[in-house]
């Protein structure tokens, strides 16, 4: 447990009190109740700056943060590979997936498969995202709310309830716009709080050179070997970038945040700004892992338990009075994944799937069904809570490499569908439909593999990395030759959504936006460099 003093739970209520002023203040200042595209895209008028924080706060969850740390203690800054991969993938985002989809006007990236390809493939992703996201992000973020209060003395019930019903309120009534406002105030208090244990940890320990001789040169070592069990450089290389590219630059809980832009400048520039904010995780959420590693090695604390990096160096190295900024670090970045995911699944099934089985409803029922929705998923996070306290930490392992599973067909068909206006929806569902099979063939196995012997045995431990190169591979070659096996797809398919008909870029800000997009390719170059 972390003892908080007096200080520490004033910092937490005043953290509650902004959040919830701002929630307000997004809510009721434009009206949000007047149309859909209100309430699922925040009126469609969000500037970058809010874009930028939103996509760095939303990607950041607790369990995030602990998990970072706790690879930081275990075997370094490898696993920051996958922050700074982030920057490629926002700038990706930006510059190839963005001018499509703000130009196709849709509010869900379903919807968009549907304009590319047919209802079949809208259909699938609709339901493939709603399932994940209860299994994955909303299950797993109430209970690290749950742990984060446990830590402070709050019993894991009542924190996992304050965490779901707090989120749930502004969220329901605020939609979207509540959603990015507040996840603007978040960043601030998530990167405050980092900083302060880093900066505590790095004090007492003697600065960064004394780190460096503690810990030794393969603490500071991105790129390891092939065989590595988590980070091998060739997965990293290719694999990491294809569940990149699903996450952020074609998962609704992401792409709904440049959705919401004014215009297609402004959100390529909230992507190149969230870009820069995901090389801080590198130094404000790993290192803080390594530096409790350093420490225990020279006996400040014992480290029993490597994912306990982060806890123990908020009770021993943050002073009482800045650890109340701390705890609201963690608050902020569970609550603004949870209110995040709700928000998308609302949408998700607003516009996906009661849209479609009513199409003439009216625009304010939509946003009531919005906000019902929003409401079961709030209901559904409720029911996860008794289940959560008796499931292994195993299986939500197994949980969320699902994700690793199910990104590659999607990748395919989006990255693939956008370049070639050749590939048609035929070849789209025999490739989702293929990566659907062979990734659960593959978690299945991966379930039982104790009792696997030979080839199924190898295939059921390689590294997900690497699966999901292969899975990549498959899927691309069935949805291309699939595709070029039968008719081509007709003109409204790819007119205006492929690079093939020649649809121009906004030219407005795009000097400075190149500039600043090469200054981040330097410093993420510049980072590998220095952690090789």
């Amino acid at each position: 447990m972390v003892a908080l003093d007096s200080l520490d739970y004033i910092v937490i209520a005043g953290y509650f009190l902004v959040v919830f002023g701002i929630a307000g203040w997004a809510t009721f200042k434009e009206k949000v109740n007047a149309s859909s595209a209100d309430y699922f895209l925040g009126g469609k008028n969000v500037g970058w700056f809010v874009i930028g924080a939103s996509l760095f706060a939303s990607n950041i969850g607790s369990e995030h943060l602990v998990g970072l740390a706790g690879s930081g203690a275990s075997s370094g800054v490898a696993v920051g590979q996958f922050e700074i991969l982030a920057g490629f993938m926002l700038l990706l985002l930006g510059w190839v997936f963005v001018p499509f989809y703000m130009r196709s006007g849709v509010f869900t990236m379903p919807e968009f498969l549907e304009r590319r390809y047919s209802s079949g493939a809208r259909s699938y992703l609709s339901w493939m995202s709603i399932v994940a996201y209860v299994l994955t992000k909303i299950s797993v973020t109430i209970a690290a709310g749950g742990i984060v209060f446990e830590a402070i003395g709050v019993n894991f019930w009542t924190g996992a309830l304050i965490v779901v019903i707090a989120t749930g309120i502004y969220t329901i009534f605020g939609g979207l716009k509540a959603v990015l406002y507040t996840d603007m105030i978040q960043m601030f208090v998530l990167i405050g709080g980092s900083l302060a244990v880093t900066f505590f940890g790095l004090s007492k320990l003697g600065g960064w050179g004394e780190l460096q001789a503690t810990v030794g040169e393969s603490y500071f070592d991105m790129w390891q070997p092939m065989n590595h069990p988590d980070f091998p450089w060739t997965g990293i290389l290719f694999g990491a970038p294809i569940l990149g590219m699903w996450y952020w630059c074609t998962d609704q809980y992401i792409v709904q945040r440049v959705l919401s832009a004014r215009n297609i400048e402004n959100a390529r520039k909230g992507t190149i700004f969230g870009g820069f904010l995901k090389m801080l995780p590198v130094f404000l959420f790993v290192l803080p892992g390594v530096i409790a590693y350093a420490l225990s090695q020279k006996g400040v604390f014992a480290l029993e338990d490597n994912d306990q990096a982060l806890i123990v160096m908020v009770k021993n190295m943050v002073p009482i009075g800045l650890r109340g900024l701390v705890i609201a670090g963690l608050l902020a970045a569970l609550m603004s994944s949870l209110s995040s995911v709700f928000n998308s699944c609302s949408t998700l099934f607003t516009i996906d799937v009661y849209k479609r089985w009513k199409p003439d409803t009216s625009e304010k029922k939509l946003v009531v069904i919005g906000q019902i929705a929003t409401v079961i998923m709030v209901g559904i996070g409720l029911a996860w809570i008794p289940f959560m306290e008796n499931v292994s930490d195993q299986l939500f392992v197994y949980l969320q490499s699902v994700q690793g599973y199910i990104a590659p067909p999607i990748t395919a068909v989006f990255l693939l569908g956008i370049l070639w206006k050749r590939l048609n929806h035929k070849g789209a569902i025999a490739a989702l439909l293929t990566g659907l099979v062979l990734g659960a063939t593959r978690f299945i196995l991966e379930l039982n593999k104790d009792a696997l012997s030979g080839l199924l045995y190898d295939f059921a431990t390689i590294n997900f990395l690497h699966i999901a190169i292969f899975l990549f591979i498959i899927c691309s070659i069935v949805l291309i030759v699939v595709s070029l096996m039968t008719e081509a797809p007709p003109a409204e398919k790819t007119d205006g959504i492929t690079y093939e008909r020649g649809v121009k870029m906004e030219s407005s800000g795009r000097k400075l936006d190149s500039l600043l997009t090469a200054i981040l390719i330097l410093i993420i170059i510049a980072l590998w460099i220095y952690f090789s």
